[in-house]
């Protein structure tokens, strides 16, 4: 019997890289963005090829109501959700005391309430079956921190926190959960950044080159297959050594 997956922010980069991923590997996947964009249908469109049975599904994870909306559709279209894989969420730089607050609650609001919502809809029929894998997207500057990226890296360093207690809390359940924490990925976002800081980060980047959003994928994957059946509440590093 094939799995489900729901995959948060796959329209792009690491969301429709695992994705993608998943589809290859026999599941049915919802895959989830706040519209039918372009870029989301380009997604799509590649996993059906692997997974006939997958479909998008709108909304904005920074609202509950949308949230609730879109769980229950989920769960009646595919029954139950195996894997939860959390990738939604935004960036922003600029200095700290030049950071306004709609920014702050736009990033706080998107990758930390969000994936709170999020896993809150979907953890109930999770408990109910006894069984299911829930990853978070955090990034190494939630470990670290990042200059000009104060509140991206709060709300990164609060996913890990998130996955550490939430493991504990759900283990007796049946039910693993991970994180994983990019480095510096070749996706949409760091296309905003300049040649410069790209060559940079590069040459502090132990393996020397830029990361692919599809070896986090695999890892993602890893951490909900039987592979890691004895793995919870950890949170691994996919950084070229940029964190050791």
């Amino acid at each position: 019997m094939s799995k489900n997956a729901l995959i948060t922010g796959s329209s792009r980069g690491i969301g429709a890289a695992c994705a993608l991923k998943f589809a290859q590997e026999g599941y049915r996947v919802a895959l989830c963005g706040r519209t039918l964009s372009p870029a989301a249908e380009k997604s799509l469109e590649k996993v059906k090829k692997h997974s006939p049975n997958s479909f998008f599904l709108p909304y904005d994870v920074r609202c509950s109501a949308e949230t609730e909306k879109a769980a229950v559709k989920a769960l009646e279209q595919m029954e139950n959700i195996d894997a939860l894989v959390l990738c939604a969420g935004v960036s922003w730089q600029g200095l700290f005391q030049y950071t306004e607050e709609t920014v702050f609650d736009k990033i706080m609001d998107t990758n930390v309430k969000g994936a709170y919502l999020t896993a809150k809809a979907i953890l109930p029929s999770m408990i109910a079956q006894k069984s299911g894998n829930i990853v978070f997207v955090s990034s190494m500057w939630g470990e670290t921190g990042a200059s000009l990226e104060v509140v991206y890296s709060a709300s990164k360093a609060a996913l890990i926190g998130m996955t550490k207690a939430l493991a504990k809390e759900v283990a007796p359940s049946g039910i693993r959960v991970n994180c994983v924490s990019p480095g510096v990925i070749d996706t949409d976002m760091t296309l905003a950044l300049s040649k410069e800081t790209t060559k940079l980060l590069e040459a502090e980047t132990p393996l020397g080159r830029i990361g692919k959003a599809s070896e986090v994928a695999e890892t993602v994957y890893f951490l909900v297959s039987e592979r890691s059946s004895f793995i919870t509440g950890q949170n691994i590093g996919v950084n070229g050594g940029f964190v050791i």
